[in-house]
């Protein structure tokens, strides 16, 4: 499939949310909200440190749980103020600080969250395949990359809505037309789940597990989209991924990363 995807550059991305950003609770805000709850129930499930990347008004901030410390990031400084309203009006002590930053450049050491989590980020973004990188790397292994995002479809009234909305990008501020391959680029992010969400699967969750050495993501993510999720790294795998596994469980590096992980983990209870 051939896709236009017209340019837009971080100027562009900061001028549509500065028009956003007074009325972003009460339009898109609500559309998203039901996808939204959801990757927070899931990440509430989890502990540590939590990056959420594109934290916009912070809207998602008063639900996670105060078991966990969030740190969020937005590109848009009107969008972070409202955030940072919300944290002092609601008191959230587990917020640990909200900073303006390119998601294609985070400030962050590698490793340095158990959690990250882009929500309707990824078709807003100049470079997808940099942030979902940059997502990658600042998660731990064993750690979890989370996206709730707009997947285009090629075909009916919706593929042809897309289509035509596709050259309007820097005038809404996000690309109409996105393809899941587009964020299946991080050989170590095993794809481990794909829920479509309301309403009507206009948006849709990937959550992907880090695995360092896995080397295989893309295409074993690939696999997972087009059997439905059936794919598995185990013993009835592709050679391929076979060797990959075997490769990582060789891989020294990936387990003092996993040791850093459980001294951490153990630190906090």
């Amino acid at each position: 499939m051939t896709s236009n995807h017209p340019t837009m550059d971080t100027d562009s991305v900061r001028h549509a949310y500065r028009r956003w950003a007074p009325v972003y609770d009460y339009t898109f805000g609500r559309i998203a909200d039901a996808g939204r709850r959801h990757a927070v129930r899931i990440i509430n499930k989890r502990k540590g440190r939590v990056l959420e990347v594109g934290v916009g008004t912070g809207l998602s901030l008063p639900a996670y749980g105060k078991h966990l410390t969030v740190t969020g990031i937005d590109l848009s400084p009107e969008m972070l103020d409202k955030a940072l309203q919300k944290v002092a009006n609601k008191k959230l002590d587990n917020v640990d600080g909200l900073h303006e930053m390119d998601a294609s450049a985070l400030g962050f050491a590698d490793e340095s969250f158990e959690t990250v989590v882009a929500m309707y980020v990824m078709t807003v973004v100049p470079d997808p395949v940099k942030v979902m990188h940059e997502l990658e790397r600042v998660c731990a292994p064993g750690g979890e990359v989370i996206l709730v995002n707009h997947f285009s479809q090629e075909r009916g009234v919706r593929g042809l809505l897309e289509r035509k909305l596709a050259g309007f990008a820097d005038l809404i501020g996000w690309h109409a037309v996105f393809e899941p391959e587009r964020v299946l680029t991080c050989e170590d992010l095993r794809l481990v789940e794909r829920r479509p969400l309301w309403p009507l699967g206009l948006f849709t969750m990937l959550r992907f597990v880090k695995e360092p050495g896995l080397g295989i993501g893309p295409q074993a993510a690939r696999t997972f989209l087009a059997t439905g999720g059936e794919a598995e790294v185990g013993a009835s795998a592709a050679p391929e991924q076979q060797t990959a596994l075997a490769r990582r469980m060789l891989d020294l590096n990936y387990w003092r990363s996993l040791y850093r992980r459980l001294q951490s983990q153990l630190a906090e209870r």
